[in-house]
């Protein structure tokens, strides 16, 4: 069976975000401890985030990473499209997909009713909910 979902970046860069959330700055060690992510992974994870605008880094005695504006501003969409790209139920959906069967296909409508409702609940979703 298989199963559709997150993968483990996007569910790391969330856990790491909402630690953020709490206002204080953290070191990765501190964050990767805190929420049991390998330190190495989450290096990675942490560039996306910041390149993304999402996350500002201070470096010295007092440093380390914080949200870069409120987390009532940063959804699970930011963070998700952040580290994995666009989100894309199927892959018809995609913009760069082209299918000859679109215009006769009966399963685009369900497809795109759930791309909206996913993309909308992760949108509206944001770290400060939690």
């Amino acid at each position: 069976m298989s199963v559709m979902q997150i993968s483990r970046r996007v569910d790391y860069a969330l856990r790491a975000a909402i630690f953020l959330s709490q206002d204080a700055p953290a070191t990765l060690a501190e964050i990767a401890e805190n929420q049991a992510v390998p330190k190495k992974f989450l290096e990675k994870i942490v560039q996306d985030l910041t390149r993304a605008g999402l996350l500002k880094s201070k470096r010295g005695p007092d440093g380390g990473y914080t949200l870069s504006r409120d987390a009532s501003e940063i959804s699970f969409k930011d963070i998700i499209e952040a580290v994995d790209g666009p989100i894309v139920l199927n892959s018809c959906l995609a913009e760069t997909h082209d299918c000859a069967l679109t215009p006769s296909c009966g399963m685009l409508p369900v497809w795109q009713e759930g791309q909206r409702r996913v993309v909308g609940l992760f949108e509206s979703t944001s770290l400060a909910d939690l």
